[in-house]
């Protein structure tokens, strides 16, 4: 298991509720992704599990430690989507809520451990409520979520909910350097791209993730200097992947703090140039305008499924040419 420096805080905090036996049954821990929560929450799961926990520490030699470590604790359940599948459907959780009511073959604890939460259908959420309403006895359930407000607020309110803050940008900076990533600019861009979730910025900084994102700036520039905003298209359209149109929307967010004057808290560090350049040449209302209609680009893609994001792409592009060239007659 990895252990980050910015959960030990939270995993203290949390583990002193359970040694004082006033630990929630069902926790619902919210992280944006990247910030290291899928090491709290198997840290939280081996604790529990553990027969002789040594203070804030799973023994690492008992019985239900050594079964943990091998990944086959019959009392520990992780759910997971079947193959081919996006989301976690009711049999799913039946399955384990059967599994729950029985008793615990290892004599201790039983541990769900439900990474995603927002995976669950409709139905697999209200088969969920009941059990996290009138749990078995010695059972928890660690719930992580990215986004709570995806979630049924009758399981919401069942739950205790722990916000698990990202570390700040000094601590992620640290910390992706011990990691390897020396470019110390890159590496504050990444970050502020991310959310200062470190993890995220690390597989951020990956040189061919990179090397699209800057590939994307490029084009952008290229378009801004031609006015051939459709070349962007390449750079944009990537199967299943939101990240250019993050980038994009970043960009041009950046391009209106640059016109207020607040550089300092540009998120792209590295293309103070090209957001120089797009604040320089366009109006508060144009780019406005343009980040708005990114935006419902970004949530078309998320909401309508079997969106054509090529098609979608074109259309956006197309407007944008179009509303940059009136903007141009009207200046």
């Amino acid at each position: 298991m990895k252990w980050y420096p910015w959960l030990n805080a939270p995993y203290r905090q949390i583990l002193a509720r359970y040694r004082q036996a006033r630990g929630h049954h069902a926790l619902l821990l919210h992280s944006q992704p990247g910030n290291g929560e899928a090491s709290l929450c198997y840290a939280l799961s081996r604790w529990l599990m553990c027969r002789q926990p040594d203070g804030i520490k799973s023994c690492g030699v008992c019985h239900s430690c050594r079964l943990m470590m091998a990944g086959n604790h019959h009392d520990f359940h992780q759910p997971e989507p079947e193959k081919g599948r996006q989301s976690l459907g009711v049999d799913t959780i039946r399955a384990i809520i059967d599994s729950v009511y029985g008793r615990a073959r290892q004599g201790g604890v039983k541990v769900v451990w439900l990474l995603h939460a927002e995976l669950l259908t409709e139905q697999a959420a209200n088969a969920l409520l009941k059990t996290l309403e009138e749990p078995p006895e010695d059972t928890y359930f660690l719930i992580g979520c990215q986004t709570p407000s995806r979630l049924l607020p009758t399981l919401r309110s069942r739950c205790l909910y722990w916000l698990l803050p990202a570390p700040d940008e000094a601590m992620g900076l640290r910390w992706l350097h011990q990691a390897g990533y020396e470019d110390s600019l890159s590496a504050r861009t990444a970050l502020r791209l991310c959310g200062n979730a470190p993890l995220a910025a690390a597989v951020l900084l990956q040189p061919t993730r990179w090397q699209e994102r800057l590939t994307l700036c490029a084009a952008l520039q290229e378009a801004h200097a031609s006015g051939d905003f459709l070349a962007l298209l390449p750079a944009l359209n990537r199967d299943k992947d939101d990240g250019p149109l993050h980038w994009l929307l970043s960009l041009l967010t950046d391009a209106l703090k640059w016109q207020q004057g607040a550089q300092a808290f540009l998120v792209n560090a590295d293309r103070t140039e090209l957001v120089a350049a797009l604040a320089a040449r366009w109006p508060a209302v144009v780019l406005h305008a343009q980040w708005q209609q990114w935006l419902q680009c970004l949530r078309q893609w998320q909401e309508i499924s079997g969106v054509n994001r090529e098609l979608l792409l074109t259309h956006h592009l197309l407007n944008w040419e179009q509303g940059v060239a009136n903007a141009s007659v009207s200046l």
